[in-house]
This record gives structure tokens, C-alpha cells and sequence, in this order.
């Protein structure tokens, strides 16, 4: 683990300060409680239980990738999975919730998608879209035909 720092200050005894650092083993860092308050205090409390954890070798490789990629592997996953998945963090609630991730799997799941379809889709979410059974969807589209008939009849 190498921590490095800089001060930064206009008095003129520090002018001439190099950067500090710390090099330690991961099992020195993590016996070393006065460094991991620094950390703490300067970084945070989320970014010292990282470097915990990276020291102890706990490495969460798919909470870091990039979220289009999660959107492809998680559209392979059955609908259970996908709800389970979504109780694991907060960033998979919300990858899991996306608009994005239900139309991509409406869009694979139904053959055709009019335009009509897809505007309610967007309005409603594309979550609640793919959960509102048929005759609720033909209802709701012949509502949005009737609103928007009437809005065309207004001067």
C-alpha cells in the first residue's frame, strides 16, 4: 500500500516541502489503526473500508464494471435472478430498476413494439410496461388515443 500526499500552504517554510509518502505491506496497513483514522479522516470512511478490503484480498470485480457492460450480462438472467440481483446493493437496485435493462428485455420478449407502445412505455417506465398485463395495456393505449383525439378537437 503507497500513500502519498502533498502540502499545500503560502508559508514560506513549507515552500520547499517534497512530497511525503508511506509504503507498506497490506498486513502493516491493516495493523497499523493510527494510519486508518488518517485515512479515515482525510478520504472517508467508504474509501478506507476499500482499501480494507483490498487488503485483505476481498476483491468485488463485478461491482466495478462499467454499468453498459452489467446491463448486458444481467439481460442474459432469468427474471428471479434479476430480482435477487437487485437486493444485493443499492448500485445493483438501480441498475436492475433501469429503464434501460426493461426495454432491452421487453424488446427481446415481445415481437412488435408500435410507437404507441413504446411512448407508454416511456411514460410508464419500461419496469411497469412489462409487468401491466394486456387488457390494462389496451386500455391505458385507448385512453391516450382518446386524450390525444380531444387535444386535436381544441381550437
Amino acid at each position: 500500500v503507497i500513500f502519498r500526499w502533498w502540502k499545500i500552504s503560502l508559508r514560506n517554510e513549507f515552500r520547499e516541502a517534497r512530497p511525503g509518502e508511506i509504503k507498506e505491506s497490506h498486513q502493516d496497513f491493516l495493523d497499523d489503526s493510527s494510519l486508518q483514522i488518517q485515512i479515515a479522516i482525510v478520504f472517508g470512511a467508504k474509501v478506507l473500508e476499500h482499501v480494507l478490503n483490498l487488503c485483505r484480498g476481498n476483491y468485488d470485480f463485478l461491482e466495478r464494471l462499467p454499468v453498459p457492460l452489467l446491463l448486458y450480462i444481467i439481460s442474459f438472467l432469468e427474471l428471479e435472478d434479476i430480482a435477487r440481483l437487485s437486493q444485493v446493493s443499492h448500485r445493483f437496485k438501480m441498475i436492475c430498476n433501469s429503464n434501460t435493462l426493461w426495454e432491452s428485455i421487453v424488446e427481446s420478449l415481445c415481437d412488435t413494439i408500435t410507437p404507441e407502445m413504446r411512448e407508454l412505455a416511456q411514460e410508464m417506465g419500461w419496469k411497469q410496461f412489462f409487468f401491466t398485463n394486456r387488457l390494462q395495456l389496451q386500455l391505458q393505449l385507448r385512453r391516450r388515443r382518446q386524450k390525444h383525439a380531444e387535444k386535436e378537437k381544441l381550437p
